[in-house]
């Protein structure tokens, strides 16, 4: 066997090893078989709410399970292929394997990064909110640019992306907008993102093409199920109604349908115009509500509270997480992981992948391997 093949199946064996680690592979095959057995109760569904939670809960085990183990089929079926053409002297086959592995290889870089996304929230859904800094149109502009690079982001995932709400800059660009992310380990993997975002180009909007430094603000938090209790007062609540902006037929731009809501004790804003009617964005906007309260309860029980929450202050010099150089030179990095990229449109068009493993290594304290490492 070459080389070049061995050591790829080095690698994937050492990934495999650590997913099955993380699944605790033998508690994992006895408790799929126990939920199994669930299911093929005729009486599960007289309770409705637990018996999604098994269902849920097995089609989770029953899919790490089955990957796992096609992972390894694989790696074995393309080993004995390139063994076979080397006996042939048949290059082609051998290449094809090879660029089989290489695509095996990658795919179990992010699930080894995947598989440190085991917070209580990690698996949920959740918003995106991008604020601009001050700087108005400069920094406005930036902030649209950061929601397209994450609407990328997720598009290219495969994730579902709803508008939640957003008030426009007055030039261009906004002033703060959010989106709902919607897929497995969404908040996750976008968790890392959240601090303020700095950007230095030559301004599109400065007629004597002078270099500016823009910040936004980017906050992430999970979307949350029923079975999550949050209580929240009436009376600490301010409720305010207006006209939506941006995008819409003609009901929604010329009626008060949209909804901001302030939690007074808190501070916390949500607002919501993704929908006609006042009452469903007003529900939608406490449903907002409650997931800022729960995001801000798990960060207390996170090691990482008080970077996190310094990541959070003012949108301005000191307080960057990642900066992303257009000019004089092109670089994006990352000031806390040192993770740095020279092609900052491929970040801008949602390459985040390799900013993200790094972030989510750091925050959970791991050492990633030199495989996941190099994920992207």
């Amino acid at each position: 066997m070459s080389t070049e093949s061995e050591a790829i199946h080095q690698v994937i064996e050492q990934s495999l090893e650590l997913l099955r680690r993380h699944l605790d592979w033998d508690v994992a095959l006895d408790r799929l078989a126990e939920l199994n057995h669930q299911i093929e109760d005729p009486n599960l569904w007289d309770d409705a709410d637990n018996a999604q939670k098994i269902m849920q809960e097995r089609t989770y085990l029953a899919n790490q399970v089955e990957l796992v183990r096609k992972l390894e089929q694989d790696c074995q079926d393309n080993l004995e292929m390139i063994e076979l053409a080397e006996i042939e002297s048949d290059q082609a086959i051998i290449d094809d394997a090879l660029n089989d592995l290489k695509a095996l290889e990658k795919e179990v870089k992010r699930l080894e990064i995947e598989s440190l996304l085991s917070g209580e929230a990690d698996r949920n859904d959740c918003y995106i909110e991008v604020n601009s800094g001050a700087g108005g149109t400069e920094a406005q502009d930036w902030a649209e640019m950061l929601l397209r690079m994450y609407t990328r982001w997720a598009e290219q995932r495969g994730y579902k992306v709803t508008f939640m709400e957003s008030t426009q800059g007055e030039t261009a660009g906004i002033k703060s907008a959010t989106l709902q992310i919607s897929g497995m380990n969404a908040y996750g993997w976008l968790k890392s993102e959240a601090g303020v975002h700095r950007l230095v180009r030559i301004s599109p909007f400065d007629s004597a093409k002078r270099r500016h430094t823009s910040f936004a603000s980017v906050w992430v938090y999970p979307v949350i199920d029923d079975s999550i209790q949050i209580d929240i007062n009436e009376s600490d609540l301010k409720v305010d109604t207006y006209r939506a902006s941006g995008a819409g037929g003609q009901h929604i731009n010329k009626t008060e349908s949209a909804i901001r809501i302030t939690h007074m004790p808190t501070g916390i804003v949500v607002a919501c115009q993704t929908d006609r009617s006042q009452h469903r964005n007003r529900a939608t906007a406490m449903e907002m509500l409650k997931a800022r309260m729960y995001e801000a309860e798990l960060k207390k029980r996170e090691e990482a509270a008080a970077q996190t929450e310094a990541g959070k202050t003012d949108i301005g010099w000191g307080h960057q997480i990642r900066s992303y150089v257009l000019a004089p030179y092109q670089l994006v990095k990352d000031l806390r992981t040192e993770v740095e990229k020279t092609n900052p449109q491929a970040v801008l068009d949602g390459d985040l992948d390799e900013f993200m493993a790094a972030a989510l290594a750091l925050r959970v304290g791991a050492t990633r391997s030199e495989a996941s490492a190099q994920a992207s």
